[in-house]
């Protein structure tokens, strides 16, 4: 699975926690965002750490999953580097 993961959490302490156990699933590019490769075996897990870190009645997190073909034909500006998985670049 190709994701595309950004967040909108409230409060300081869960938005650092919440970055420490993305990193353990995806990249960091942006602030509060996080892209690249997840196995699917790994995604209800990723799910399962999202829920436990964030309030859900102030914390917002979405998550895009993008076809291999989408990941392809998405367009980097600027100074971000590209990220490299499976031999394919997946730009966001």
């Amino acid at each position: 699975m190709v994701l595309v993961l950004c967040y909108d959490v409230n409060d300081d302490k869960r938005r650092a926690k919440l970055f420490k156990r993305l990193k353990g699933f995806l990249t960091p590019v942006q602030e509060s965002v996080f892209e690249g490769f997840l196995p699917s075996n790994r995604w209800n897990e990723l799910l399962r750490v999202v829920n436990r870190t964030i309030d859900a009645d102030f914390d917002s997190v979405r998550v895009y999953n993008l076809c291999r073909g989408c990941a392809g034909t998405s367009t980097l500006l600027g100074c971000s580097p590209r990220l490299r998985d499976v031999g394919e670049p997946i730009i966001v």
